[in-house]
């Protein structure tokens, strides 16, 4: 029985440093993952944003560019740039648990899965639409002078001016009952 004390005793050993090991590589991996940050600039250049590992954003920076656009624009933008960022974090959490609690891990593909239905993959990149350049102008202008106004239409012909006999009604001096 002593042989069998042993045995068990080396097993228990053998499974508490198995178990320590594996909490080390799982602190490592959410230390890692909680460091991560992701910064993405949107084609234009002017929108540069950074998110931290849980998606949410960390800065954001607007070009003075933007002033040029329509606020619909810009925030479209931003929105477009966050997915993007957003869609990085799956294949960045699976590149951390690989490096530190492997991909065989039940935890960890669970932990993946649920990233990328969170942060599924971007839209697809829509070709930029054409700068719409707006202006506001008040007053004259043009200093030019203009040419004058067309003429304005004659007045409506008159009707000849009747005799005072035929002026107290246009019936011919007849009944209109009859």
């Amino acid at each position: 029985m002593p042989e069998d004390v042993g045995s068990s005793e080396r097993m228990l050993a053998q499974w508490q440093q198995d178990i320590q090991r594996k909490a080390e590589s799982y602190q490592e991996m959410a230390t890692r993952v909680q460091a991560l940050s992701i910064t993405e600039q949107s084609r234009d250049g002017l929108v540069r944003l950074t998110i931290g590992s849980n998606g949410i954003l960390t800065h954001l920076e607007i070009a003075e560019g933007a002033r040029e656009k329509r606020m619909a624009e810009v925030s479209a933008e931003v929105m477009r740039t966050l997915q993007k960022a957003q869609s990085r974090i799956p294949e960045l959490l699976r590149q951390t648990m690989s490096e530190t609690i492997g991909t065989a891990d039940q935890t960890a593909n669970t932990l993946f899965e649920e990233a990328r239905k969170n942060f599924p993959a971007a839209p697809a990149e829509e070709p930029p639409a054409p700068p719409v350049h707006r202006e506001l102008r008040f007053g004259i202008e043009d200093d030019r002078p203009q040419p004058p106004a067309p003429a304005p239409p004659p007045p409506p012909a008159r009707r000849p001016h009747r005799r005072a006999d035929d002026e107290d009604d246009d019936f011919g001096g007849g009944s209109i009952l009859s």
